[in-house]
């Protein structure tokens, strides 16, 4: 029988189902994605656009007779530094002069589509002997699905060989071009700081640009080899900061036009499906309101101003008609313990024969939970729009630009080719801003009142109306072998299939094609030790909420799960947290050094009374972290007094984004581990701002240690991958220090 190896070179059996004709992409972002070989377009007309003395070379760079040096970027930046590290890549390529190095937003098309991401869910969802046409398979899929998509931390892991290809391209020809006036052989030529030299010769970027796009590139491109890099690896400035620092920057609310209305909204409860009544005098009461709008699912008021907008809103008493129960916290709880208890489920892992193994006496167990938590960017959901009878135009924070102008123009009955989206820098995306929900009711109102309306969401409805990370209710299962080795685990994981929504979503399918068991909802639940007999299982459920992507994904609970399971198995079988871990990360050498450098770099000691150490590790996203935790059990509460984090995510573009990553995802781990839960009544969040979330502060965020590996291995994502393991390093932390085992988040000694 054919299978696929997992991360330790053990068998695991392959999944039946899949055909040569159509694919289902199974795990992360593109989880759902159904792919159709015979139907999709195979040419992609340029569109990129050349200002006045610029020259194109390719879809990633462009060339000014000023030397200005313009990369071409198809990731939104969203404060994760995309808008350096990957114009970093082609500049050091190209040999370009950081100086004169500027970045331009990617228009829409499937030349920029994320190859990776698809690759990714494909290498989970394939058996193992398809894995090596997996990458022609992915850019033909991400391609003709034009799935530009900014998620998973794969900004770089995606990009990082075209804009090197892209700028050795461009160098060789330009040294061409150099090379037809010097009359020598191009080859004897190289690029430095913006510049073509050969000896003591020196002609600019920008005297040959227009010249060499017309020559014709090598057979062979030359990459640069490490020790002639002179960008990558090194702190260059960001090009981000300086109009973030004057006010220039263009968020998705700084959008002004002529004539522009502004508008907020409100949605129903879930379980309501349209307003039933409201009296509308009372907005139009507020000075500056013009309009109130219905449309199924929301109620929107246009005012002159946006606070206007807003007061117009709260002073509608809207009653919405009910579409079916409206979920609270019970009915959640009640939903996810009947699917873990259940026969609805899917393994989609499997190793040996777990369940013989774990038949019998011996067997550990143990149950955790984790609440659903919203996103809650700084920047909650906007969107400016125009519409006119030539084109509509869309202003938007977005992490996925096609999908917003597929959506508006299907809302609005449009073709998509007179759709223009403008992407702006992102205020915090979190996996929220890949969904379309603001592009789409912009463009409405403004189809409706024939006026450019800019729509920015309230706070309360940002908050209510997340697609949140999904609760997930885990029960794990282990057994002991000889010499403290894991002879048996199973792990059994109830939650929504958050991916497979978010997809439908985007694809405008009904909602109840949502529920079949997803592998993105098991993402990370396989453990990185050596277990002998394994099996992940998802038990899908609809808890009458809509969940979706959030930092780091299904690998904030999956993590918690396994890292707070693994302690307690190390206290089964006699052995320190740290002793247990190493003996079963044989076959993890990368690992292993992130486990080892985080204890010296923390002084593991373990734990006394009162005071605690704690680890959690975890890979994710092509990089591997560990993190250790020190806590203090203070009167009944928990403080985080340091965090050390150790990660290795192969080679390092871009060091400080990196530490600035790891750091900030850390304080998103803190969040996981304490924030207030999404609590309903009624179909409502009863929160309605940050402080119902009990967010970290200033006060509360721990001393943190940061160390990044050395590597010269592979890029791996670096923004995403310190969040999981945060939560159950404290809690490990916790039970050192008080022995209350705590097993479900939002960590409290109340609940152990």
């Amino acid at each position: 029988m054919h299978g696929r190896t997992d991360r330790e070179g053990e068998a695991v059996k392959a999944r039946p189902g899949i055909t040569r004709r159509k694919l289902l992409i199974g795990g992360g972002v593109a989880a759902g994605l159904v792919v159709g070989w015979a139907i999709w377009p195979r040419n992609y007309a340029p569109n990129l656009r050349a200002a006045p003395g610029e020259t194109i070379f390719d879809a990633f760079l462009k060339i000014g007779a000023d030397g200005r040096v313009t990369v071409v970027v198809p990731q939104a930046e969203m404060g994760q530094g995309v808008y350096t590290s990957l114009p970093q890549i082609l500049a050091d390529e190209l040999g370009a002069d950081w100086r004169t190095v500027a970045v331009e937003p990617a228009p829409i098309n499937p030349i920029y589509a994320n190859i990776g991401v698809v690759r990714e869910g494909m290498e989970q969802a394939l058996p193992g002997w398809l894995h090596g046409v997996t990458a022609f398979a992915a850019r033909e899929i991400a391609m003709r699905a034009n799935l530009t998509m900014t998620a998973g931390s794969s900004s770089i892991r995606s990009f990082e060989p075209r804009l090197r290809e892209a700028g050795a391209a461009a160098r060789s020809l330009l040294c061409k071009a150099a090379a037809e006036r010097w009359k020598i052989d191009w080859k004897a030529c190289d690029t430095e700081a913006g510049f073509v030299v050969r000896g003591n010769d020196r002609l600019r970027f920008g005297e040959l640009a227009a010249a060499a796009a017309l020559l014709e590139l090598p057979k062979e491109l030359r990459l640069r080899e490490p020790d002639e890099r002179t960008l990558v690896g090194k702190d260059v400035p960001r090009l981000d900061l300086p109009s973030k620092v004057d006010g220039s920057a263009q968020m998705g609310a700084d959008i002004r036009l002529p004539g522009m209305l502004y508008a907020s909204i409100a949605h129903g409860p879930y379980g309501a499906v349209r307003p039933a009544k409201m009296i509308t005098g009372d907005a139009d009461a507020v000075p500056g309101v013009s309009a109130v709008l219905t449309n199924p699912g929301w109620v929107a008021v246009v005012a002159n101003n946006w606070w206007a907008a807003d007061r117009g809103l709260q002073a509608l008493a809207i009653e919405w008609e009910a579409a079916g129960p409206k979920p609270d916290d019970a009915s959640i709880r009640k939903a996810l313990a009947a699917a873990l208890d259940g026969k609805e489920r899917k393994r989609f892992a499997e190793r040996e024969k777990p369940d013989d193994v774990l038949a019998g006496a011996g067997v550990v167990t143990a149950t955790y939970s984790v609440p659903m938590i919203p996103q809650a960017p700084l920047e909650t959901l906007t969107a400016t729009a125009r519409v006119g009878e030539s084109g509509v135009e869309v202003w938007v924070p977005t992490q996925s630009l096609p999908f917003t102008r597929a959506a508006v123009a299907k809302a609005l009955g449009r073709d998509e080719a007179s759709v223009t989206v403008y992407p702006t820098l992102v205020g915090g995306g979190f996996g929220r801003k890949i969904e379309v929900d603001a592009a789409v009711e912009a463009a409405i109102i403004a189809s409706k009142l024939r006026k450019p309306v800019q729509l920015v969401w309230p706070r309360r409805e940002d908050i209510q109306h997340s697609r949140f990370r999904p609760p997930a209710l885990g029960r794990l299962r282990a057994k002991l072998g000889p010499a403290a080795s894991i002879a048996g685990w199973s792990a059994t994981i109830a939650t929504p299939s958050s991916n497979m929504e978010m997809m439908d979503r985007l694809g405008g399918k009904p909602r109840a094609a949502s529920f079949d068991p997803d592998q993105g909802a098991v993402e990370g639940a396989v453990p990185a030790y050596a277990i002998a007999a394994l099996a992940v299982e998802h038990a899908p459920v609809d808890i009458g909420v809509g969940t979706g992507a959030w930092r780091s994904v299904a690998n904030s609970y999956t993590a918690f799960f396994t890292e707070s399971f693994i302690d307690e198995l190390a206290l089964s079988a006699g052995l320190d947290p740290l002793s247990f871990r190493m003996q079963a990360l044989t076959k993890q050498p990368r690992l292993a050094r992130c486990l080892q450098t985080a204890a010296a770099l923390g002084g593991w000691q373990g734990g006394e009374a009162g005071t605690g150490q704690g680890f959690a590790l975890h890979s994710c996203f092509g990089s591997h972290v560990a993190v250790m935790a020190e806590v203090r059990a203070e009167g009944g509460d928990i403080r985080v007094t340091s965090l050390t984090i150790v990660a290795d995510v192969g080679k390092v573009i871009h060091p400080d984004i990196v530490r600035q990553q790891l750091e900030g995802g850390a304080t998103w781990g803190l969040a996981n581990a304490f924030g207030a839960p999404v609590s309903l009544a009624e179909g409502m969040a009863t929160a309605q701002n940050f402080d119902g979330l009990n967010l970290p502060t200033l006060a509360t965020t721990p001393e943190m240690r940061v160390e990044i590996i050395p590597s010269e291995e592979r890029v791996g994502g670096a923004g995403e991958i310190s969040v999981p393991p945060v939560a159950p390093a404290i809690a490990n932390a916790v039970f050192a220090a008080t022995g209350k085992r705590l097993r479900h988040l939002p960590l409290s000694l109340s609940d152990a």
